[in-house]
């Protein structure tokens, strides 16, 4: 090659997440776009596929990915035996949420508890291998946050109290605080004590978020359940044809899962209902009511609006 070609050569560094031309089509991607989501918006995921959920989710809700309003969580599977990546949203992304719905009437300071001192120990895989840890921490027993709504014109607060103990993200299974909440303690406490009053000033808008997943374990379907929280408005494919058969469940649940359709779709609060399903119901049930909870979103965000 001569000086004169090689001067118009790009050499483009590896992907740390390689990925087929094809999928990043499918997801509307160029690899540049790609290079950056993995390396800069997230340099800690693990896999193309939660890369893709977040894209897709984003997408979904009409969300900017650059802004990274959801992060990749992950999360161990009790039906898989592994960790599984999930997307959740930040506290950032609820609290716009809830500002948006027009009746978001502020918030309050956090308020502690008294601060306590405790060692940590357990066992947990660290660079693949398993080490004996230990951890001393000082962080506020709680916090609680007011958020306030409008309601029929009045001021109403609302007011949730999270306990650290109960809440901080484990590694491993074990009993050791992550090293977010060993560096943040009073922070990390702070964000989940507001996620669970905005949730409780606008259950039918906001839903958990990934300060407070990281680190728990979750059941069922991974892949029903987290594919479930990306729909597109493409039309119905042969598999949610499969999806929308009713499976052999007694009437009380069914007639649950209808009436949370129900309420979902009247007030778009999908993300809401993806989460208290997941919650709520576990094996076929779960599955029938993700199933369906896709078709509603899929069906609302292909209609023209009015």
């Amino acid at each position: 090659m001569n000086q004169t070609s090689s001067q118009h050569l790009t050499i483009r560094p590896a992907c740390r997440l390689a990925i087929s031309q094809p999928l990043l089509s499918e997801a509307g991607l160029d690899l540049s776009t790609w290079q950056v989501l993995v390396d800069s918006i997230f340099p800690s995921a693990k896999t193309v596929d939660g890369v893709l959920l977040a894209v897709r989710y984003c997408q979904a809700r009409g969300l900017d990915v650059m802004k990274r309003p959801v992060h990749i969580v992950p999360m161990w599977s009790r039906t898989l035996g592994r960790e599984v990546e999930t997307v959740w949203p930040g506290i950032a992304e609820v609290q716009t949420t809830a500002a948006r719905t027009g009746q978001w009437a502020g918030m309050e300071p956090a308020r502690f508890g008294p601060e306590l001192t405790r060692t940590f120990a357990g066992r947990a895989k660290v660079n693949g291998d398993w080490k004996d840890l230990e951890s001393t921490v000082t962080f506020p027993e709680w916090a609680e946050v007011t958020v306030y709504r409008l309601v029929g014109g009045i001021r109403c607060p609302f007011t949730e109290t999270v306990f650290w103990e109960e809440t901080y993200s484990r590694m491993s299974h074990c009993e050791v605080p992550t090293s977010m909440w060993v560096k943040r303690p009073r922070g990390q406490l702070l964000k989940c004590a507001k996620a669970a009053s905005l949730r409780a000033a606008f259950p039918e808008e906001a839903g958990y978020t990934a300060e407070e997943m990281a680190g728990k374990t979750i059941d069922g379907d991974l892949v029903a359940v987290t594919m479930a929280a990306v729909p597109t408005a493409s039309a119905p494919s042969a598999s949610e044809s499969t999806a929308s058969a009713v499976p052999d469940l007694d009437e009380t649940t069914l007639a649950q899962i209808e009436g949370l359709l129900a309420r979902a779709t009247n007030s778009r609060a999908w993300a809401s209902a993806h989460d208290y399903f997941v919650s709520r119901f576990q094996g076929e049930a779960l599955e029938y009511a993700l199933g369906q909870l896709t078709l509603a979103e899929r069906r609302e965000l292909a209609t023209p609006a009015a």
